[in-house]
């Protein structure tokens, strides 16, 4: 005669939690609720509010996840913010304008933004900026230079995955084109690129930054028939940014020379540089 096993002991309270919180993809919830727990029986807090400090956490950490996640499916080239550009260094920059953009009620409203002026004053940085922002309060945002844009649609077109890759751009809440105007385009890669712009009129935001004025921008697309009919769709609904002025760039290059020079030897009268 065989005895029968004894029946299994049922796991502790703490394994269940700890399951059921992993299987209901509450992190946070499962990090810090004994920490809480022991916060809120110190300061004689109920259950109620004990959940609502646990829940709480969890939607910022969620929050903060969800950021981060945007940020990465952008593919911005470096993560750059308002708080260290200097406007000083740009006065034809509309600070107050370019502030109000950061709040992206631009984005409700399916606007466009075009910034352009000479080469190193800090366009991409303002357009980086302005994504990052727009990462932040929940918008998607793909980055693209406008001859990488106009390189990856080349190619979807030669692997017969043009219309997915549209479909995507058209999607996206908000597609930053950068450097337009650096390289000529080809005739296709023109036409392409109208596609997107034509596509995204009026469906979602698109920011454009160049350094050329827009009297100028026939040089790029190769006709003026498909300038003007871009120009029209960009600027119906445009913010323009204007940013002119010495390179910031060469500025700051200017600036480490000076401070790699050392001052005059009293002895010798001359001015050596640093080692």
């Amino acid at each position: 005669m065989t005895t029968a096993a004894p029946p299994a002991s049922p796991a502790p309270p703490q394994v269940l939690l700890a399951h059921h919180l992993r299987q209901l993809k509450l992190p946070t919830f499962l990090r810090e609720y004994e920490k809480v727990a022991a916060e809120a029986a110190r300061e004689g807090l109920d259950h109620v509010r004990f959940l609502l400090r646990l829940a709480e956490l969890e939607l910022i950490d969620r929050e903060g996840r969800m950021v981060e996640r945007r940020i990465r499916a952008a593919h911005f080239p470096a993560v750059k913010s308002f708080d260290t550009f200097d406007f000083a260094a740009i006065p034809s920059l509309n600070k107050p304008l370019v502030l109000e953009l950061a709040r992206c009620e631009y984005l409700v409203a399916r606007d466009n933004i075009i910034a352009h002026g000479n080469s190193g004053t800090g366009k991409t940085h303002v357009c980086l900026a302005l994504g990052l922002a727009a990462c932040q309060r929940g918008f998607s945002v793909a980055f693209f230079t406008a001859a990488g844009l106009v390189h990856q649609l080349r190619e979807a077109r030669d692997e017969r995955r043009l219309l997915k890759l549209q479909a995507q751009l058209a999607a996206v809440k908000l597609l930053i084109v950068d450097e337009l105007g650096y390289v000529p385009l080809s005739q296709t890669g023109a036409e392409l690129l109208f596609e997107i712009f034509s596509q995204r009129h009026e469906r979602g935001s698109t920011i454009v930054t160049s350094n050329l004025p827009f009297e100028e921008w026939t040089s790029v697309f190769q006709s003026q028939r498909l300038t003007g009919a871009l120009l029209v769709r960009l600027t119906h609904h445009v913010h323009i940014l204007e940013l002119n002025g010495e390179s910031y760039r060469l500025k700051q290059s200017k600036a480490r020379r000076r401070r790699e020079v050392r001052p005059a030897d009293p002895e010798i009268g001359e001015i050596t540089p640093a080692p």
